[in-house]
C-alpha cells in the first residue's frame, strides 16, 4: 500500500481508505510527531465509520506516517483554541470518545502498526485496537500527569484489560517513557519487531486476516467485547445468533469444499 492511494481528510492529516480489501487509517502529521487536532479526531471517526460499513474492507490498519511516531496524541499547540474554555474540553471530549469508540467497535480486526512514538492519546487509539505490533525502538508513555490532564474511565479501563491495574497506575504515575520491550512483557503489545521487518511483517499478518471467514472473525470479536461484560449485560442471544450465522453461511460451505480439495478457500462473507 502506498499513501498515495488512500484518500485525504481534514487538510490531507488523515488519509484512508480500502486496498485489496484491508482497510487503512494513517495519522499523517509527521512533523508534529502524529500530534492529533480536533478535525482530525472527526475525520478518522467518520472515516473508521465508513470502513465499517463497507463489506470490502475486511479489516482496519492504523498507522503513523513518517516512521518515528504512532501517534504522539492531542496536539498541545491547538490546546488555547481547542480546549482552552469548558464548553471546548467538551466538544474535544466528545470528538476524541467517538473516534476511540469508533475504533474499538470496529466490527471486524482492528491492527495498530506502531513505528517510534506512541504516546498519550496515540496510546489511547492503540489500545482501541484489537491487535498492537511495533518495532524495537518503539516507546509508549501517557505523561497526562505531567500536563494536568484528565483521563477517562474508557481508555483506562482498555489499557487495564490488556495490562492489569497496577502496571496502570505505574503508566500513569510516573508518566515516563516504556521500552517496546517493557510493553511486551507487560502484554501491551502484541508483537515487537526490527524496524526493517516491521511493514512487511503488519502487511504479511493483514493479508492472512483478510483472506479468512469474516463471520467467523465478526463472532469472535463481538465474543470477546462481551467477556468484559457483567453476565447482566451480555447479550448472548446476539452472540449465539452469530456463531449458528456462521455454520448456515455459504463461506462455511466453501470452506469445506476448500479443505476437502486442498485449496485455499475465497470467503464472501456471507
Amino acid at each position: 500500500m502506498k499513501f498515495s492511494d488512500l484518500d485525504a481528510f481534514a487538510d490531507g492529516k488523515v488519509l484512508a481508505g480500502v486496498v485489496a480489501n484491508i482497510g487503512y487509517l494513517v495519522i499523517n502529521n509527521p512533523e508534529r510527531h502524529n500530534a492529533i487536532s480536533l478535525a482530525m479526531y472527526e475525520a478518522g471517526a467518520s472515516q473508521v465509520a465508513a470502513m465499517a460499513a463497507d463489506p470490502s474492507a475486511r479489516l482496519l490498519v492504523i498507522q503513523g506516517a513518517g516512521g518515528k511516531a504512532f501517534a504522539s496524541g492531542a496536539d498541545i499547540s491547538k490546546f488555547e483554541k481547542e480546549r482552552s474554555s469548558s464548553d471546548d474540553v467538551a466538544t474535544y471530549s466528545a470528538a476524541t470518545k467517538t473516534f476511540y469508540d469508533a475504533v474499538f467497535g470496529f466490527p471486524k480486526p482492528t491492527i495498530a502498526m506502531i513505528q517510534g512514538y506512541c504516546i498519550g492519546g496515540g496510546m489511547g487509539l492503540a489500545v482501541a485496537c484489537d491487535l498492537r505490533i511495533c518495532e524495537d525502538r518503539s516507546r509508549f508513555a501517557v505523561p497526562a500527569a505531567k500536563l494536568g490532564v484528565g483521563y477517562g474511565f474508557e481508555g483506562v479501563k482498555r489499557l487495564a484489560d490488556l495490562v492489569g491495574p497496577s502496571m496502570v497506575k505505574e503508566i500513569f504515575f510516573t508518566a515516563r517513557q516504556f521500552t517496546a520491550d517493557e510493553a511486551h512483557e507487560m502484554g501491551l503489545v502484541n508483537r515487537v519487531m526490527p524496524v526493517h521487518m516491521l511493514s512487511a511483517y503488519v502487511a504479511d499478518y493483514a493479508t492472512r486476516i483478510a483472506e479468512n471467514a469474516p463471520l467467523t472473525m465478526a463472532s469472535i470479536k463481538a465474543i470477546t467485547h462481551e467477556l468484559h461484560k457483567p453476565d447482566s449485560d451480555r447479550d448472548l442471544a446476539r452472540i449465539e445468533a452469530m456463531v449458528t450465522g456462521c455454520f448456515e453461511s455459504e463461506d462455511y460451505v466453501e470452506g469445506r469444499r476448500a479443505f476437502m480439495e486442498k485449496r485455499k478457500p475465497a470467503f464472501k462473507g456471507r
